[in-house]
């Protein structure tokens, strides 16, 4: 199986309408002004050659890349260039494609020369978009993705059980998809810091600090096993969120209600296109200079709108801080699943 991975996307999308930024380093978040508050969505090469990265605020970018073009993001240019790359995936021979995100997806295909179908996979979709692509080739879903990462840009990376330790097994765990850096700070206190520790690493052990579900999961995700089928099935948002960072800290509790009105309206606009009630709420406060919470809250099921704005603005007059400063308000509904979907999220959300 293949793991698909477009190279610095949103940027290489930017670059191609403006073919004139070849070269120079390209920032892309908020609204394109360093003096707002807002992050970075990605960095061309060039512009992480001077330390910038996604989710860096955009004025710390700027300072970091005085020169760099920074421009305003463009979902829908973005939406547009990823449905070409998935449709040029679709259409190679033997082909199922399973969809992550904008900018990546699993192929899974019968192939004796995986090189050479990777090979062909980048021709084809640098023919179609202009788009260039790293991939990589496992024998399982994880050692395919992170194969990837050996491949960019815009090379192929192959990754098997007969060279997963030789190439992992030295490297700090929060280089395995899936292990983030709290992860990686819980299983170091177990004397757990590399891949093959993990790998070897008491399922009892893992077990009681993460769960019996989730502990033997790291310990597998440690050995690079896990699926090994490309799972097309349309996959179904768990839940839709939406999240304002506010370029003037919100106090006023009025301001807050308002603003708290807003993000229901939207969020729930999102929600009724899946025809799917709530039974679930996040409220995400980001406090002034830099404090986030969340606070959840499971509902009846309803999908009454009115009900769903009551019982937000009633889980913020319980939990949020009264007199303190607000620069960032989220909101997530979580809705039931259907007995036949994949479970999947939509990608192009930022924070949750």
């Amino acid at each position: 199986m293949l793991h698909v991975d477009l190279d610095q996307f949103i940027a290489a999308v930017e670059v191609l309408r403006r073919p004139e930024l070849a070269g120079r380093p390209v920032i892309v978040g908020g609204r394109g002004d360093p003096t707002e508050r807002a992050v970075v969505s990605t960095a061309s090469y060039e512009a992480r050659e001077f330390g910038v990265g996604s989710g860096m605020p955009l004025r710390i970018a700027a300072r970091k890349a005085p020169d760099a073009v920074i421009l305003p993001v463009d979902a829908p240019a973005y939406t547009a260039a990823s449905e070409e790359v998935m449709a040029t995936l679709r259409a190679q021979p033997g082909a199922i494609v399973q969809v992550l995100g904008w900018d990546e997806a699993f192929v899974g295909v019968a192939t004796d020369d995986p090189e050479a179908y990777a090979r062909e996979v980048q021709r084809a979709i640098f023919g179609r978009t202009g788009l260039h692509c790293s991939v990589g080739i496992g024998d399982t879903l994880v050692r395919a993705k992170v194969a990837t990462g050996f491949g960019k840009p815009g090379g192929v990376f192959r990754l098997t059980a007969s060279n997963w330790l030789e190439v992992m097994g030295h490297r700090p765990t929060i280089e395995l998809w899936g292990v983030g850096s709290k992860v990686s700070r819980r299983l170091a206190a177990h004397g757990i810091t590399t891949v093959a520790e993990l790998a070897r690493a008491d399922p009892a052990v893992l077990a009681a600090e993460f769960g019996p579900r989730m502990g033997p999961w790291y310990r597998q995700l440690g050995r690079g096993e896990g699926a090994r089928v490309v799972d097309d099935t349309p996959w179904v948002a768990r839940g839709h969120s939406r999240e304002t960072t506010f370029q003037q800290d919100l106090a006023d509790p009025a301001e807050i209600d308002a603003a708290l009105r807003e993000l229901v309206a939207r969020v729930l606009d999102d929600v009724a296109a899946e025809g799917r009630p709530v039974i679930g709420l996040t409220l995400k406060v980001r406090y002034a200079p830099f404090l986030t919470k969340t606070y959840q809250r499971r509902i009846p099921e309803t999908s009454d709108r009115a009900d769903v704005l009551a019982r937000v603005l009633g889980l913020a007059a319980e939990r949020i801080e009264p007199g303190r400063a607000i620069r960032l308000l989220g909101l997530r509904a979580e809705m039931p699943m259907p007995d036949d979907a994949r479970e999947g999220h939509t990608p192009t959300r930022s924070g949750w």
